[in-house]
């Protein structure tokens, strides 16, 4: 038996196989755009299908789990839209030339790293609800779906870290517990976790490798 430890940030109990959250990945490309105003556009139309999915989720969290965490989905559809972080986008389209996936991508990660390194254990946690934002715009700018699971028994759900929206969209009768190398306490997570009473441990850091799940 191998023994894991981490922070408990849900209370509960939760036994079953570790299964490995599926979140598609995609390099990110990177080359000089002909057009920069035909890039602006996609990343308009990807601003916009992020805001009305968002949206959709706010609404989805409201009826399942209340107005706090609909809030946060909110939140989200609005920070899409931020001003400095629309800013830190369009001054790498327009100043290096580049493509809009990798104006998005720097401009999310050096806003995580902005949030990450406050002294402020909830404004650290912040950096996940950026992360996620950005994951969200990239997808729709290459037509990525969302992750998820593939498992046809309710498993204990082990990720790097989940984002609030792809804990919302997972099938919760598939779920038994959540498992995360990162996370806080502090995270919207967390809290999702918490109002939908589903046990959850975070922090477990380099603990938790594929192998442990026998894979």
């Amino acid at each position: 038996m191998i023994l894991i430890q981490g922070k408990g940030v849900s209370k509960g109990v939760a036994k079953g196989p570790l299964y490995f959250y599926q979140r598609p990945n995609a390099e990110i490309p990177h080359y000089t755009a002909e057009n920069p105003e035909s890039e602006k556009a996609r990343l308009a139309a990807a601003q916009q299908a992020s805001i009305t999915q968002l949206e959709a989720l706010a609404e989805k969290s409201r009826e399942e789990t209340g107005d706090e965490t609909a809030i946060l989905f909110e939140t989200h559809a609005m920070f899409v839209e931020d001003d400095d972080y629309v800013d830190a986008i369009m001054d790498l389209i327009n100043g290096e030339g580049c493509n809009a996936e990798y104006a998005v991508q720097q401009a999310g990660e050096q806003f995580a790293a902005m949030f990450a390194a406050m002294d402020d254990a909830y404004m650290q946690a912040r950096s996940a609800d950026v992360k996620d934002v950005t994951r969200r715009v990239l997808n729709n700018l290459m037509g990525i779906p969302d992750g998820g699971i593939d498992s046809e028994e309710p498993v204990v759900l082990a990720a790097d870290d989940l984002a609030p929206s792809e804990t919302l969209l997972l099938d919760k009768s598939k779920i038994l517990g959540f498992v995360t190398e990162g996370g806080s306490g502090n995270s919207h997570t967390a809290i999702l976790a918490r109002t939908m009473g589903i046990p959850s441990i975070c922090g477990v850091g380099n603990q938790l490798k594929p192998e442990y799940a026998g894979r």
